[in-house]
């Protein structure tokens, strides 16, 4: 049997490495992970997240992509919908009209290029199946097993999908195309100073009341759906690519009762969100991240939690990659911190899938290049409150965050120098944020409480290292270790005294 020519994605090196990257944006990632009992950590299987930033004439792109089974599609869907939109016809004089349906005309293209490449494996796969069946008596063991081998090959050429959101700015507007349980989040300021932390959007997972009422129309035992959570192996009801749910749905139990293809790659479009004068952060997130963090801490502050994070190192570090990364980072230490401490939630982290964050900055300052942590005046520290008192859904919050220094930006280009008189100096103040909630009884924003004080002032100097790259301790033992000594001189004769040697 003659092998398949390879898929499109297989043949041809990228062309997107060659675009243009955003300048205003920065990425962090971590791979998978599985915790053995005694905390150590392995990657369970290659990463499957994939992302785009990318700069065009007259807009940017920027997308994340959570692959599962494989990351075929999420590679194809970075760079089908980039040649959709940054090589499509897309330009400045489109309305808002005209840029939703360039969106859901891109995504749509992506899903019938997709299954155009794997057509071929597909139709194989279904002829052997085919085949197998009425000649199962006759076919010898060796001739069956060789079968059930090329069919387990196919299955794994076209099997997999993707979530992906991707935020589009044209003519300095937001628009966010969605399909699945990726999350963004925009902090912008208010008029009077505060930054509004929004949620963009809500996933379309099996509790999303608006998704399981369409599934319902379709003739879908909605309650089932409900109950079981997961979908063939995915919390998603809209997905990218997934032969197994789009094209033999009518196999799969929960859904066999539908009218339709329940499960559709049709993306929901938010905006245009205005960015003229607004100062702030878009936050991109795949769902890995998002999951990683409500394992260890539950799902009813993980936006503010993120976005305290994300302003805290914004606050001392001067490379957005560098903030991204640390972001990330950061969650995955409290997740392995939480399974290791076998507290209440370790239970939930024995495990974490892929997480990627990308932040895109909007006349946000960075911190100081002259300033580095290591000099003082740049460390911190960010103390999120925890509650399980209030709910996510129905709350708005807002960040107050008053930076030391301010640059006029537009639209990301430094049109003043960020070292003016202002600028702070080692012992300088540190920035202060106050967080508050307001009712606003929407279904995109995230809750808050506790005192909203997510950032502590730290000493004015920072320790500096000595000639070994040790700092002075923060505690002085010394006292103990003289009474140590005192009650227990005849054991350290033969055993060696405590405390520093």
């Amino acid at each position: 049997m003659a092998a398949e020519p390879k898929t499109l994605m297989q043949n041809q090196q990228s062309w997107t490495d060659d675009l243009p990257l955003c300048e205003m944006c920065g990425v962090g990632v971590a791979p998978n992970c599985v915790y053995s009992p005694d905390g150590k950590g392995t990657q369970n299987h290659p990463m499957e997240d994939r992302h785009l930033r990318l700069r065009g004439e007259n807009c940017f792109l920027y997308g994340v992509f959570n692959g599962y089974d494989g990351s075929r599609v999420a590679d194809f869907a970075a760079q089908c919908l980039t040649a959709e939109l940054l090589l499509g016809d897309l330009n400045s004089s489109h309305t808002d009209g005209d840029v939703r349906r360039i969106l859901i005309q891109a995504f749509d293209a992506v899903e019938e290029s997709y299954f155009n490449t794997i057509g071929d494996a597909l139709a194989k796969k279904a002829h052997l199946s085919n085949y197998l069946l009425p000649h199962n008596e006759v076919c010898t063991h060796r001739e069956s097993q060789k079968v059930q081998e090329r069919l387990k090959e196919l299955e794994q050429e076209v099997s997999g999908g993707a979530t992906a959101v991707v935020a589009l700015i044209l003519n300095n507007k937001l628009y966010i195309a969605n399909v699945g349980t990726n999350r963004v989040l925009l902090c912008k300021s208010s008029s009077d100073g505060q930054n509004q932390v929004l949620q963009i959007g809500r996933p379309h997972s099996t509790d999303n009341e608006d998704e399981l009422q369409r599934l319902a129309a379709m003739g879908v035992d909605a309650a089932r759906i409900r109950q079981a959570g997961q979908i063939a192996g995915q919390s998603s009801t809209r997905r990218l690519g997934d032969s197994r749910v789009k094209i033999n749905y009518s196999e799969i139990d929960l859904l066999s009762a539908a009218k339709a293809k329940p499960i559709i790659s049709e993306p929901e479009i938010h905006g245009s969100h205005p960015l003229d004068g607004v100062t702030g952060f878009l936050l991109l997130m795949s769902e890995g991240l998002i999951n990683t963090l409500e394992s260890a801490h539950g799902p009813e502050q993980v936006n503010q939690e993120i976005v305290a994070m994300v302003a805290a190192e914004l606050a001392q570090q001067t490379s957005l990659e560098a903030v991204a990364q640390s972001v990330v980072e950061r969650v995955k230490r409290l997740h392995h911190d939480v399974f290791v401490s076998g507290r209440q939630r370790a239970a939930f982290c024995s495990r974490h899938e892929d997480m990627t964050l990308l932040i895109r900055t909007i006349n946000y300052p960075l911190a100081d290049a002259a300033l580095t942590p290591t000099q003082g005046g740049r460390i911190y520290p960010v103390s999120v409150p925890y509650s399980n008192s209030q709910s996510t859904s129905k709350t708005s919050v807002t960040l107050s965050l008053v930076m030391p220094c301010q640059s006029t930006l537009t639209n990301g280009t430094n049109t003043a120098s960020t070292l003016e008189e202002g600028t702070p100096t080692p012992g300088s103040q540190s920035p202060t944020a106050t967080l508050q909630s307001t009712n606003t009884q929407t279904q995109s924003s995230s809750s808050s409480s506790g005192d909203g004080s997510l950032f502590r002032q730290r000493g004015s100097q920072a320790a500096q290292p000595d000639e070994t790259g040790r700092v002075p301790p923060y505690v002085d033992f010394s006292q103990f270790y003289r009474l140590w000594g005192g009650d227990n001189s005849d054991s350290q004769s033969t055993q060696g005294g405590l405390g520093p040697q």
